[in-house]
């Protein structure tokens, strides 16, 4: 295969509809203390693709460089790399690109991350671990495309087609939701773009929503990263819902080229019959149209709407909105040091989530 990779400025990512393949996105983890790294991508069409002749593609990738001890990191890439192989040529394709970024990277990185952004091709299957495993690895010299213990970020979403009218989007979701969102309206919810100084509130309504569903907490420092970037290409906004005066659900709404994204989000359990979670999905809506974006990411959901799954009452929630539900590949590590990679492993294992974007 004839990969081409060449180290450049994180701030020279070309733009995408993949916010965490941004430069915009590679400031946010600097200001959270990782190191960036961003390579330029140059491939024959036809190493890659059906296409025949000597025409070459051109893309790039990003790496944060994630520490896991004193002495020792991993490269994680977040939604990464965008450029897509056939599948039969997915695995050749990762195993040089891994191959070569090992000599570009520090001596302390011992494991690539790739949480991989493309459409998962046996979705119409019943495959094992093993048998993802041996269908990733076709093709490849060393058969190092291992699945990791959990995904960082989800691999599962619904995108909601911006196009058309706001009567075209209200007209292609669940009634029940229409219903919700008009009902929030009469009630008076209120939902705008606020600034920096409402960090506190949805900090606040951050942390309840946290305890009421047992998730991990991250310092306020966490969403304070996103604030003070410029970049042309991508952004995010808090967008906050009000009740009688009072904050009641919160989101920060990010935009990479034609996508708008549902990054984090927050909500009172108090006055739940005011429907301000469903008003404020409609104004992210409405926000990435202004934005001139065609489609919004409503980042995570079940794999399969089922009441068995912890993340049912969300996932419905979601699909009401009338978005396309699609399952990404998640995360493949490609290690380097196999004795690292195995302590590595084990502790993640015990300690899921350590990692976790």
């Amino acid at each position: 295969m004839n990969l081409m990779l060449q180290e450049k400025a994180p701030s020279y990512l070309y733009e995408t509809p993949l916010l965490h393949q941004s430069s915009y996105w590679s400031q946010v983890k600097q200001n959270q203390g990782y190191q960036a790294k961003a390579f330029d991508i140059k491939i024959r069409s036809c190493d890659i693709s059906l296409e025949k002749g000597s025409s070459y593609l051109l893309d790039d990738v990003l790496v944060l460089l994630s520490p896991v001890s004193r002495n020792h990191t991993i490269g994680y890439i977040p939604y990464g790399p965008v450029l897509k192989p056939l599948e039969d040529k997915m695995g050749s394709f990762l195993e040089d690109l891994s191959v070569q970024l090992r000599e570009k990277l520090p001596k302390s990185c011992f494991l690539l991350r790739y949480d991989l952004p493309w459409k998962r091709g046996w979705d119409d299957e019943e495959l094992s671990v093993d048998q993802q495993e041996l269908r990733l690895n076709w093709g490849t010299a060393s058969h190092q495309l291992r699945k990791s213990c959990s995904d960082q970020l989800p691999s599962d979403t619904m995108f909601v087609d911006l196009q058309g009218s706001e009567e075209d989007l209200l007209s292609r979701m669940h009634p029940k939701t229409r219903y919700n969102i008009r009902l929030a309206q009469r009630k008076g919810v209120e939902v705008r773009q606020v600034g920096h100084d409402h960090l506190h509130y949805f900090y606040e309504l951050y942390q309840e929503t946290c305890q009421r569903n047992n998730i991990q907490l991250h310092d306020i420092s966490f969403f304070e990263s996103l604030y003070g970037i410029e970049d042309e290409f991508a952004g995010c906004t808090l967008l906050m819902a009000f009740f009688e005066g009072r904050p009641l659900s919160a989101m920060f709404l990010s935009h990479s080229d034609f996508r708008a994204t549902y990054l984090y989000g927050a909500s009172s359990s108090s006055n739940r019959n005011s429907m301000s979670t469903y008003a404020l999905q409609w104004e992210a809506m409405r926000l990435g149209k202004s934005w001139n974006c065609t489609e919004y990411d409503m980042f995570g959901v079940a794999p399969q709407v089922s009441k068995a799954h912890p993340m049912v009452g969300l996932s419905t929630f979601k699909k009401g909105f009338g978005g396309e539900l699609f399952h990404r590949m998640g995360c493949w590590d490609y290690c380097y040091d196999e004795s690292l990679k195995d302590l590595f492993f084990a502790h993640e294992m015990v300690d899921k989530g350590y990692h976790r974007r």
